[in-house]
């Protein structure tokens, strides 16, 4: 009898580990509409159908300062490394050990639907490893070092690389174990299995899944969870 992802146990890594103060305050905490960003991030997976189990990656003052009331699956959090990809494998390390797939989010995207979650999960049950992505939609160009434009980029088939970004739990550790062993820094998960050959599917998103960055995206985020809130 063929698996589905129902029968797979998914775990997700959310990393919140990093220095999120370049707004003045730890945007992580920061509330929208009274719940704060990392508490959101959290919240969608739970709501997820296809995630079983949930590693937080973060310091503990961070975690001290979310609601954690309510967790309908098992959630644990851990402290993260140095860089991203040392947070990711210390939560890599904390997953329950039958967990066969893994979806990485960062814990800066809200927004992020439990239908998107499900719909990467599936792909990667499919394809051994799938990215939540939007199109480029903007004019792109390329510039010198002094911010002078040099050149267009064309945009077709241009991606915009989100998260959760999710791969069998196998190959994202083999993942892991390459680029510290080759001393690479890989800025988000599908740069680290492209290391190993591996092709990545992109599930392009349904609904808006900002990461919280400056004080306009913020803003911005408390607009849209209004307005969801409003429907």
């Amino acid at each position: 009898m063929s698996t589905t992802p129902d029968t797979i146990p998914c775990g997700a890594i959310i990393v919140a580990a990093g220095n999120s103060r370049r707004l003045g305050h730890d945007k992580l905490t920061w509330t929208l509409d009274g719940v704060t960003v990392l508490r959101r991030s959290i919240n969608a997976f739970l709501k997820a159908q296809h995630i079983n189990s949930i590693v937080v990656v973060c310091p503990l003052d961070r975690w001290n300062q979310i609601d954690h009331e309510n967790f309908t699956k098992p959630v644990t959090r851990i402290d993260g490394g140095k860089e991203r990809q040392d947070s990711v494998a210390a939560g890599l390390a904390a997953l329950p050990a039958d967990t066969q797939l893994v979806a990485v989010h960062d814990g800066a995207r809200p927004l992020v639907s439990p239908n998107d979650i499900d719909r990467c999960v599936q792909a990667a049950h499919a394809f051994g490893a799938a990215a939540l992505a939007r199109r480029a939609t903007e004019t792109m160009k390329r510039s010198d070092d002094n911010d002078i434009n040099t050149e267009p980029v064309d945009r077709h088939n241009l991606w915009c690389m989100e998260t959760p970004q999710v791969f069998r739990t196998d190959l994202l550790r083999d993942a892991s174990n390459t680029i510290a062993r080759d001393g690479i820094t890989a800025t988000d998960e599908v740069s680290a299995v492209e290391q190993l050959g591996t092709k990545v599917k992109f599930v392009e998103s349904q609904n808006p899944n900002l990461k919280i960055t400056t004080p306009a995206d913020l803003a911005l985020a408390e607009a849209m969870v209004k307005i969801q809130t409003t429907r």
